[in-house]
């Protein structure tokens, strides 16, 4: 097709669905003198009416019908195999490892199925990585991309946009003292024995997650070692220590063993895309620059 016939066929296809003039010109981006000079222009091309216009309604045809059913699912074919096409040109073909702690944010759910989408050639893989060495698999190049909280001080690896600023909270069995609060202050946690992150995960890492001391200096007892996300909830549900999440963590994380309480005095957890400096690449690109989009259409 040439792109003036691509252009037709667009328009045909949306007011098919739209059956409005006005919001199929909204949905291309279009004049609504251009969306009726483009439909005329087909119309001429196959020599008959496609649709009925008055000016209280538009409908498809018996042409108009029979065309979409024959023309409509032939065009999405080549619009797809033209796509995939252009993904393998630029390089956005292939395998991407995505990697996530816990429990996939919100941010990642919106993101997937819309990368999907725009990248059908590409294989989107999901793993979930351990608390006790969350960077390791970036290093090693098992993944590509780790959905990870900020700060991040390394210099192998690169951080995208922030894509997420979220209050955090404390972590605590049902049986716990503060259990039954509305919400603590941070020097509070110095009343608590804090889970200990395991394995090689990096200071800022531990620091948010299992601090060692309050704001104002105060030390917070340790309590046992943990590696990953499980091990610490089975720890704290049997109230032999307490960590802190970030929020997002806390609504999709609902048991009855577990409360998580609101802590004042605690910077909010700012959450990015990390990837290494040396295996950057368009399909790396092309997913941190789809999630930034996704966050951006999210609703506040």
């Amino acid at each position: 097709m040439s792109g003036v016939e691509r252009d037709e066929m667009e328009v045909f296809l949306t007011l098919s669905k739209e059956l409005h003039f006005g919001q199929t010109a909204k949905s291309l981006y279009l004049s609504q003198g251009r969306v009726s000079q483009l439909l005329r222009n087909l119309e001429g091309r196959i020599g008959g009416r496609l649709f009925e216009r008055t000016s209280r309604r538009v409908a498809l045809t018996d042409l108009g019908e029979r065309f979409r059913a024959e023309a409509g699912p032939a065009y999405e074919r080549l619009n797809a195999a033209f796509e995939a096409a252009r993904s393998r040109a630029r390089g956005l073909d292939g395998h991407l490892h995505l990697g996530f702690v816990g429990a996939a944010d919100t941010g990642l759910l919106h993101t997937v199925p819309l990368f999907a989408e725009r990248y059908p050639g590409c294989d989107l893989k999901m793993h979930e990585l351990t608390l006790s060495d969350p960077f390791g698999p970036l290093h090693r190049g098992d993944i590509d991309l780790a959905f990870a909280c900020l700060p991040l001080h390394s210099p192998e690896l690169s951080a995208g946009p922030v894509l997420a600023t979220v209050p955090v909270v404390l972590g605590v069995a049902s049986a716990h003292p503060f259990a039954t609060r509305a919400r603590i202050s941070a020097e509070e946690m110095a009343e608590c024995r804090m889970i200990d992150i395991d394995g090689p995960a990096p200071r800022e890492w531990r620091a948010r997650s299992s601090p060692q001391e309050t704001p104002g200096g105060r030390s917070i007892p340790r309590g046992p070692v943990a590696r990953t996300q499980q091990e610490v909830l089975s720890q704290i549900a049997t109230n032999r220590g307490v960590m802190v999440f970030c929020r997002n963590f806390s609504h999709q994380t609902r048991r009855d063993d577990i409360s998580f309480i609101p802590v004042d005095g605690l910077p909010d957890s700012r959450y990015s895309l990390v990837w290494h400096r040396d295996r950057t690449n368009a399909l790396v690109r092309a997913f941190v620059d789809t999630a930034h989009e996704a966050v951006v259409a999210q609703p506040a």
